[in-house]
């Protein structure tokens, strides 16, 4: 099973390298003018998933919840520079809505408004 998560975006070039600096992901690939649609595929090689982004004609419609979240899991060790790096970025820190990732993760908001959350492997 492969798995990919998909959204509209405003600023498809903006929200492409928030994720490529915050995170690492790489350029997988990308699309022009698929029935309007530009898009990208961001991940890391060789994984069995990856987010795309696609920008169209039409502006996107969001309504981001406080529990809708992508969750990154890094391993332990290396918890402490992921989430530095994301907060370079000058992505805010938010709060968790849910009490769990308050404890087990750093929740942050990437240039849409999404949340997602680092967490350490478990």
């Amino acid at each position: 099973m492969r798995l990919r998560v998909a959204r509209h975006t405003s600023d498809l070039e903006r929200i492409s390298s928030f994720y490529q600096e915050a995170l690492g992901l790489e350029v997988l690939g990308s699309f022009e003018n698929h029935q309007e649609y530009d898009g990208i595929f961001l991940g890391i090689p060789g994984e069995n998933w990856h987010l795309e982004f696609t920008v169209s004609p039409e502006a996107p419609d969001h309504h981001p919840d406080e529990d809708d979240l992508l969750v990154f899991y890094v391993p332990a060790d290396q918890y402490p520079a992921f989430t530095e790096k994301v907060r370079r970025t000058g992505a805010p820190e938010l709060p968790a809505k849910n009490p769990y990732w308050n404890n087990n993760g750093t929740t942050f908001a990437d240039p849409d408004g999404f949340r997602f959350v680092i967490s350490k492997m478990q």
